[in-house]
């Protein structure tokens, strides 16, 4: 933990928490990794729930009340790798450079799936963000793109007061 956390406590983020917790368990489901053929591994973990994020952050910026909300949960993901990071060895010295390129790693995605979306495909982001580059076979894909597409779906039907308390569309 960090010593401004120490010994200032860490910063209120109002539903922030109960959000990314749901984001996270959203990306941890079986049939991401199983029928979608997403490698079950640090990295395919990290790729899966930041996909799921970027679903998230996508649908909170298409409203003025979903701009504070998508900062605090950005900022839990950063406190979630942080601590991830740490868990697994990572000292402090490289702390930092692991988390900044994690953070360009989810700015990078973010741009791909909102362009995948606009363009009505998200397979080709997927192949090089999630499966980094070497994409499955192509039912595994297909199931990955079509239940993301149907969240993001589910998410713009989801009022966005609903999102941000953390109740995310099945």
């Amino acid at each position: 933990m960090g010593l401004l956390k120490r010994l200032f406590g860490a910063p209120e983020r109002g539903s922030a928490p109960r959000l990314y917790a749901a984001v996270v368990a959203k990306g941890r489901a079986p049939h991401w990794y199983a029928e979608g053929q997403v490698p079950d591994t640090i990295d395919g973990r990290f790729d899966m729930i930041a996909a799921v994020l970027c679903m998230v952050l996508l649908r909170l910026e298409e409203a003025p009340e979903g701009i504070a909300p998508s900062t605090a949960l950005a900022e839990c993901f950063i406190d979630d790798m942080d601590g991830q990071l740490r868990e697994i060895g990572i000292g402090d010295i490289v702390v930092g450079k692991h988390m900044g390129r994690m953070m360009g790693m989810l700015g990078g995605r973010l741009g791909a799936y909102r362009a995948g979306l606009a363009e009505g495909s998200l397979a080709p982001a997927l192949a090089r963000n999630l499966y980094r580059g070497h994409a499955p076979e192509n039912a595994a894909l297909a199931h990955v793109e079509a239940r993301l597409r149907a969240f993001r779906d589910a998410l713009a039907a989801t009022p966005i007061d609903s999102v941000v308390a953390g109740e995310l569309p099945q």
